[in-house]
């Protein structure tokens, strides 16, 4: 006759265990018993999956009002789960941080504001919009240039360690596009001085007898990817990552960019 070990430890020895081993397990703990069950709703587990500088980047979030409701209202279940479906905005509206659902490590996007986008103050070939299926307050629109030329960097000491991150540029096109069906554009990552990474190139709006590299994401944008690196303590200064089509014959326009989406390798 087997022993039922819900009958032998208590509730709170199964909510310790469960939080040795990884959110995906204890999501599928919840299928073994009704004991289980409650055990994996514990703030026991999800505390300890949060980031641990969870509190400390939600104190930067753009609005103070939200960032009090999360850490006042929330447990650190609600906490956990909030955070996988909706980032924050934080650094004065630039950035945007939530976790990843499957692992726990953090996830950032640079919006187009905290970008390098050559000539993107210039009116006559950027405008900064508004658009209401932004997380940002401001999107980057492309009215023509030929020099193309976008990069985004980030700290590798703000991101989790011992993880394989992949870069995605976020962006759609408008009703009146131009160019990129024409000319491929180059996308690369580099982790620090001494990674040269590697050159990805693509059309971003291929012809139909062209292989398509770009997705759709479930919040309705697009998403390429530029590269990916390994982050391994953090101590790397800073990844970037590029979009560039620099040979000044092919006018280009129609572009929109959200951001540089990075997010642990196969978390979607």
């Amino acid at each position: 006759m087997r022993t039922d070990i819900t009958n032998i430890l208590p509730e709170e020895c199964i909510s310790y265990i469960l939080s040795l081993t990884s959110p995906t397990d204890v999501c599928r703990s919840k299928l073994v018993s009704p004991v289980f069950r409650s055990a994996a709703d514990s703030d026991t587990i999800w505390g300890k999956f949060l980031p641990s500088d969870c509190y400390d980047i939600i104190s930067n979030a753009s609005s103070s009002s939200s960032s009090k409701l999360l850490t006042s209202s929330m447990s650190k279940t609600q906490l956990y789960f909030h955070l996988c479906k909706n980032p924050i905005i934080i650094d004065n509206g630039t950035m945007s941080f939530g976790i990843d659902k499957a692992t726990g490590k953090k996830c950032y996007m640079l919006g187009a504001r905290r970008l390098s986008i050559a000539w993107a103050n210039t009116p006559r070939y950027w405008r900064w919009k508004r658009v209401p299926e932004s997380r940002f307050s401001e999107v980057a629109e492309l009215k023509e240039v030929w020099w193309l030329d976008v990069k985004g960097t980030i700290e590798t000491k703000i991101l989790s360690p011992n993880t394989t991150y992949v870069a995605y540029l976020v962006y759609k096109f408008s009703s009146s596009r131009y160019g990129f069906e024409k000319k491929p554009v180059d996308l690369h990552v580099e982790l620090g001085e001494s990674d040269a990474g590697r050159t990805f190139r693509i059309f971003l709006d291929p012809s139909a007898n062209i292989p398509q590299f770009s997705r759709e994401r479930e919040d309705g944008w697009m998403e390429v990817k530029l590269g990916e690196f390994f982050n391994e303590h953090g101590d790397d200064g800073k990844a970037t990552c590029s979009l560039r089509e620099v040979d000044n014959y092919t006018l280009k326009k129609g572009l929109i960019i959200e951001g540089i989406d990075i997010r642990p390798k196969d978390s979607r």
